[in-house]
C-alpha cells in the first residue's frame, strides 16, 4: 500500500510539474522572442506579465466552442484528446533523480523503469501522429486535411532517423532502460570515469535533436501549421479548449523531448564531481533533480532560440533533409559505432 501511495504521489507531482512547465513555456517563449527582437513581451497580467499563462487558460476556457456541422463529431473530439494524452504518457519513464532513502525504505524518483523504456517512448510518440491526423481528417476541411497529411508525413519520416540514431546509443550503453542509461553516466564510479553519452555519440545527438525539432513541429520544421500557406494547419477548425489541447500538447512534447535529450546524452540527474562533495545520498539526489530541471530548461530555451534564428524550410527541403541526409547519416553513425565497439572488444590495433 505504501508503494502504491508513493507512486500515486509521484505521478501527481510529475503531472503537475509537466503542466506547470508547459504553461510557463508559453510565457517564456514570448519573453525570449521579445528579448531577441528588442521588445518587452507580456507585461500586463501580473508583475512582469507572470500571470499571462493563467490569462491564456481562462481565455481558452471562455471562448465559444464550435464543432463544424459537416465534421465527424466523435473523431473531432478524439483528436486533441489523443494528442494531449500521448504527450503526457511519455514522461512516466524519465528518471527525474536518483533514489531517496528513509530508514529501510528506498524510493526511486522514477514512475516506471521498463527494460524497453526507449521503445515505449518511441511507441507513445508515434501514437501522437494519430491525434494530428484524426483532427485534420475529422474537420472535413481540405486545408486542415492537407496540414494533417504534411504533419504526419513529417513526423513519420523523422522518426526513422531518430530511431536509427538511438540504435547507436543502445550499442554503446547496452540497454534500453532510461534508468540504466542515466545511471551509467555517473562520473568517477569505482575509479573509472564515465563521460556523458554526448561525448561518445556527438553525431547521434545532433541527429536526435534535429529530429526532436521536427517531431515537436517546431521552427524550422513547423510546416504543418504555417499560417501563410495552409491557413491554421491541421487545427484550423478547432476553438476553445480543443485548440488549447493541441497547442498545449506541443509545449508538453517540447518539455518531454528536452528531458529525454538530457537523460540520453547529458547525464540526466548526474553532474560533475557529484560523488566528491561529501554530502549525504538524499541531498545529492535532490541536487540531481534540480540539475536535471536546469538542463531541461536550457534545452527548452534552445528550442525557442532556434525559432527566432533559423527561417522555415520549404516542404521539399524538409523531406530531403529527413530522407537523403539524416537517415544516411544515422546508418553511417551505426556503422562507425559498431566498428569502434568491435575493435575495442577484440583489442585490435590500428
Amino acid at each position: 500500500m505504501d508503494f502504491i501511495m508513493y507512486k500515486l504521489i509521484l505521478v501527481g507531482v510529475v503531472f503537475g510539474v509537466t503542466l506547470f512547465v508547459a504553461a510557463y513555456s508559453t510565457y517564456a517563449e514570448r519573453k525570449v522572442a521579445a528579448f531577441l527582437q528588442d521588445r518587452i513581451g507580456p507585461d500586463r497580467a501580473g508583475p512582469f506579465g507572470i500571470l499571462q499563462p493563467l490569462a491564456d487558460g481562462l481565455k481558452f476556457i471562455y471562448k465559444e466552442e464550435i464543432i463544424p456541422v459537416v465534421s465527424n463529431r466523435f473523431l473531432f473530439v478524439l483528436g486533441p484528446c489523443i494528442a494531449m494524452m500521448t504527450a503526457m504518457m511519455a514522461g512516466v519513464l524519465i528518471p527525474w533523480g536518483d533514489t531517496l532513502v528513509f530508514g529501510d525504505n528506498v524510493y526511486a524518483l522514477q514512475i516506471a523503469d521498463l527494460n524497453v523504456g526507449i521503445l515505449y517512448v518511441f511507441g507513445v510518440v508515434s501514437i501522437g501522429v494519430y491525434g494530428i491526423m484524426i483532427g485534420g481528417w475529422a474537420s472535413n476541411n481540405k486545408f486542415s486535411l492537407l496540414g494533417a497529411i504534411r504533419a504526419s508525413a513529417q513526423m513519420i519520416s523523422y522518426e526513422i532517423a531518430m530511431g536509427l540514431s538511438i540504435i547507436a546509443l543502445v550499442l554503446v550503453t547496452g540497454t534500453l532502460s532510461l534508468g540504466e542509461i542515466s545511471a551509467q553516466q555517473t562520473g568517477g564510479v569505482g575509479g573509472e570515469w564515465h563521460f556523458w553519452n554526448v561525448v561518445y555519440q556527438p553525431l547521434g545527438f545532433l541527429i536526435f535533436i534535429i529530429c526532436a525539432f521536427a517531431e515537436c513541429n517546431r521552427t524550422p520544421f513547423d510546416l504543418p501549421e504555417c499560417e501563410t500557406e495552409l491557413i491554421g494547419g491541421y487545427h484550423t477548425e478547432y476553438s476553445s479548449m480543443k485548440l488549447g489541447f493541441y497547442l498545449f500538447a506541443e509545449y508538453i512534447n517540447m518539455f518531454v523531448s528536452a528531458a529525454v535529450i538530457s537523460t540520453l546524452y547529458f547525464g540526466g540527474y548526474n553532474f560533475p564531481f557529484m560523488n566528491d562533495l561529501g554530502l549525504d545520498h538524499n541531498t545529492i539526489s535532490i541536487i540531481g533533480v534540480l540539475v536535471l530541471i536546469s538542463k531541461v530548461c536550457f534545452f527548452i530555451f534552445f528550442f525557442m532560440w532556434i525559432r527566432w534564428t533559423i527561417p522555415r524550410f520549404r516542404y521539399d527541403q524538409l523531406m530531403n533533409l529527413g530522407w537523403k541526409v539524416l537517415i544516411p547519416l544515422s546508418i553511417f553513425n551505426i556503422f562507425i559505432t559498431g566498428l569502434v565497439i568491435l575493435i575495442k572488444n577484440n583489442n585490435w590495433t590500428w
